[in-house]
């Protein structure tokens, strides 16, 4: 299987429609302090590749096909990419990574200060519980809502991305193994991908089998995405990538790259996109097309 014009097409509209249903997430007749929601857009709207709701949409429409499965699981992309955003805002604060830019801008911080970063952050992650009970109204069973809501708290919370976020931090004071490594990405970053699976999943009624399907290929997913934005921050460029290149190294910061090589790097990549799609194989899907084709795509990007 190649990566095709088609699939460029198709992630360049499902980015568009999730960016349009981002833009309408606060319901209008809130009263939000002015500057809180100015920054909350700052980040939301800045743009980026959308991967983990895309993953979610088209998690849904692997499961049933058509486009009222999209429609079905637009909230649940909407809160995963709140979330998502929310977790930048946080881990870019000087008391974390200290980063000056993000997808080609000043960081949050930089821009409204540290105090208001915070809480741009805490209000994405807020609201989000309330964007994805509102697939209800879209004809989502309420047990299936109900389900990604625990499923959200957990893959993001402590368990999940937080708790692989401490893991990161303490492991800026010496991981000294690949193992440790991995528990620190497939936390970090593989757990809210395979939550997005996950999510898209119960938006169109998924088995348990399928879900759990959905989950091994986007933990598979997730950790050769995070190993080959490692291989990027050596190899790729600031105007492509949007954050100046190098700074894990200039942080001293712990890779696949620094443990195992840049070749060897690579390898892994492959091999985790390989067992991702072999785990959908068996799943039953009416049409994951879509999902083998982003699987590749990650292993070959450039930013």
């Amino acid at each position: 299987m190649t990566t095709s014009v088609d699939l460029h097409t198709y992630l360049n509209s499902r980015r568009e429609q999730v960016e349009a249903a981002l833009r309408d997430v606060f319901p209008s007749n809130w009263n939000v302090p002015t500057t809180l929601r100015e920054a909350m857009d700052y980040s939301l709207l800045a743009g980026g590749k959308r991967l983990r709701p895309i993953f979610a949409l088209a998690a849904a429409e692997a499961v049933e096909g058509g486009s009222g499965a999209m429609a079905r699981s637009m909230p649940f992309a909407c809160a995963i990419e709140m979330v998502h955003t929310y977790s930048l805002i946080h881990d870019d604060l000087p008391a974390m990574d200290n980063d000056d830019f993000r997808r080609g801008r000043p960081t949050n911080h930089k821009v409204y200060g540290d105090a208001m970063a915070v809480l741009a952050g805490d209000g994405l992650l807020t609201h989000s519980f309330h964007v994805l009970a509102s697939a209800v109204k879209l004809g989502v069973p309420a047990e299936r809502v109900l389900a990604v809501s625990e499923e959200l708290a957990k893959f993001a919370g402590v368990y999940g991305m937080v708790g692989g976020q401490a893991l990161d931090m303490e492991g800026e004071q010496g991981v000294t193994s690949l193992e440790q490594l991995e528990s620190i990405h497939l936390h970090k970053t593989s757990d809210l991908i395979a939550f997005s699976l996950r999510a898209g999943g119960h938006a169109s009624e998924a088995s348990e089998d399928q879900l759990r399907a959905l989950e091994r290929f986007g933990r598979n997913v997730g950790l050769a995405f995070q190993i080959q934005d490692d291989i990027l921050d050596l190899t790729g460029t600031e105007e492509k990538i949007g954050k100046p290149v190098k700074s894990d190294e200039r942080q001293e910061k712990v890779t696949y790259p620094f443990l195992i090589g840049l070749d060897e790097s690579r390898k892994r990549v492959s091999a985790l996109t390989q067992e991702a799609n072999e785990a959908l194989q068996s799943a039953g899907l009416t049409d994951p097309r879509r999902l083998y084709e982003i699987a590749e795509f990650l292993l070959t990007r450039d930013h």
